[in-house]
């Protein structure tokens, strides 16, 4: 596991550092291979800016958030990233256990949509 944190605009301290490190850190445990992680923490204007890119094996990962608190972006970047990291394992799993894909669920239900319904009107 590799993270690299880089400050742009910005002192950088080490108790910011350590909490990114720990929360990057915490998406380990979703991922099948060693994940390696870009941290980029910045300064706009008076929004702090987290940008976060992770690559584990051929899977990559990107989200990026802005608020007025460092930490909150932060924690923000993170459920971003665990919710396109567990979307993604999920999807895996479902091609692996024979499940439909999104365009084959789409194709069949466009197919019922076209069917005509059976007319339920009886002539008397």
């Amino acid at each position: 596991m590799n993270i690299t944190i880089t400050f742009r605009h910005m002192v950088g301290t080490d108790a910011v550092k350590t909490y990114a490190n720990e929360k990057m850190a915490k998406l380990q445990k979703f991922l099948r291979q060693a994940m390696s992680a870009q941290v980029t923490l910045s300064v706009e204007g008076l929004e702090h800016v987290a940008d976060v890119g992770i690559s584990s094996g051929s899977a990559h990962f990107h989200a990026t958030e802005r608020s007025e608190d460092m930490y909150a972006s932060i924690d923000m970047v993170h459920d971003k990233l665990e919710r396109q990291i567990r979307a993604q394992k999920g999807a895996t799993m479902a091609r692996k256990r024979g499940g439909t894909s999104a365009g084959e669920f789409a194709a069949s239900a466009e197919k019922v949509v076209a069917e005509p319904a059976p007319s339920s009107r009886s002539r008397s």
